[in-house]
């Protein structure tokens, strides 16, 4: 390694990057939710900076292969279940500036023989080949429970923990992780497995020990200690960054990857939001998004700029001093200069590619800035007056500055020619 690389190395931060599965933006009490404590999440963005406008894809592959390569899905999404394998990622990069990495959570990325046989025998990648030194997860080659009686593969090899619970598996070895590698930047990568179905009790409900991890419960009613429990977790890897001196020289992301399952209403400042994961209205992409760097981020601040997934990795590059970010084709914008309280370059739209091939879920494009979206089929929505996207507008029956709105978002959809992926 170069001097300069050593130097750099020196003055790279660690980066810890945790998102919750299908968990949307109305959940966080620093968002408006009425019956779920998150006192910890609260705090982070108090003292961090809270993300008002991030979007994600409506479910967790799309999600997750966006977010871990910078690019649209119509680039490389190869099928439910599956990262391309071969498909340089943020964990790759950073190991090549010679941070140390670790995943723990949900990895479903390899696919199973469905999966495989769906997407033309293409085989997903294992997290070894996706950059990651260390894992520590659930469903990688086998499914397995989550929750309680957890099913984890890690470098060591596969077995059930009996009697354990999964999320609490995956952050004691995200603090030991810690732990080991305090002395050099590492980056960290937590695909949480909670707040997924199945909607079961948490160890801090009395009924959790003599819960039967093979019953078909999936009770809603579960899902607000859930988020309790997960706010918790998340609690405990902030206080060991507090505990092993290294808070101010760890940057701490914090997102949800979807919306959240339709199965939960959530009360937000006294509304009923439907969770519509899945779908692509508002409710089933936006997500809470927190950044949290002590010393650095101006605590108690709000940005409501556009973010989306792709925006994650170029970010990542330049908080770790990337020395050549443009290999990573990326099609995002690094909001790492926001961070800094430096609102120079912003996002005024949002694309998305949405092919989920899962479920009943149709293709479909998009392109949205804060108040309208707009499909490549026509149809354009008021996100302010109708997110739920029941009413389309006729682009001539708009006024003519919204016209304008509505010219630029078309431009954006013309602008990616999927025709020959």
């Amino acid at each position: 390694m170069s001097l300069k690389a050593q130097e750099i190395k020196r003055a790279s931060p660690n980066i810890i990057l945790i998102m919750a599965d299908d968990l949307g933006f109305e959940t966080l009490g620093i968002n408006g939710a009425d019956e779920y404590q998150t006192p910890n999440l609260d705090k982070l963005a108090k003292e961090g900076m809270n993300f008002t406008q991030t979007y994600a894809m409506p479910l967790c592959t799309p999600s997750r292969v966006q977010i871990m390569t910078g690019k649209y899905n119509f680039r490389n999404y190869i099928g439910f279940g599956l990262l391309k394998k071969g498909e340089p990622t943020f964990a790759d990069y950073l190991k090549e500036m010679g941070y140390h990495t670790f995943v723990a959570g949900k990895w479903q990325l390899y696919g199973n023989a469905g999966q495989h046989k769906l997407a033309g025998g293409k085989i997903g990648a294992l997290p070894e080949e996706a950059g990651f030194d260390e894992y520590f997860l659930w469903q990688v080659k086998q499914l397995g429970s989550r929750y309680k009686d957890p099913l984890i593969s890690s470098n060591a090899g596969t077995q059930t923990y009996e009697g354990k619970y999964g999320p609490d598996l995956f952050t004691e070895q995200v603090n030991l992780f810690m732990e080991k590698n305090k002395s050099e930047p590492f980056f960290i990568y937590y695909p949480m497995a909670i707040t997924h179905d199945p909607f079961v009790p948490t160890p801090d409900n009395p009924a959790f020990e003599d819960f039967d991890s093979k019953s078909k419960t999936n009770d809603p009613i579960y899902f607000a200690e859930m988020v309790n429990y997960m706010d918790k977790l998340i609690g405990s890897i902030v206080d060991k960054t507090e505990e092993l001196g290294i808070r101010e020289k760890t940057l701490i992301l914090f997102v949800g990857d979807n919306g959240t399952d339709r199965k939960v209403t959530t009360s937000q400042f006294g509304k009923a939001i439907k969770g519509d994961k899945g779908f692509t209205t508002t409710a089933g992409t936006h997500v809470p998004f927190i950044a949290n760097w002590k010393g650095k981020i101006k605590p108690g601040s709000t940005n409501d700029n556009l973010i989306d997934f792709t925006d994650f990795l170029p970010t990542l590059l330049e908080t770790a001093h990337f020395t050549n970010p443009e290999i990573a084709n990326s099609d995002g914008l690094s909001f790492y200069p926001q961070l800094l309280g430096d609102n120079s370059k912003k996002r005024e739209w949002i694309y998305s590619y949405y092919a989920p091939n899962w479920g009943n879920f149709e293709n479909s494009t998009y392109a949205q800035d804060k108040e309208w979206k707009l499909y490549d089929d026509g149809r354009i929505y008021s996100l302010l007056d109708d997110p739920l996207e029941q009413n389309s507008i006729s682009k001539i029956n708009l006024p003519a500055s919204v016209q304008i709105k509505i010219s630029k978002l078309e431009a954006v959809l013309s602008r990616f020619d999927t025709a020959e992926y």
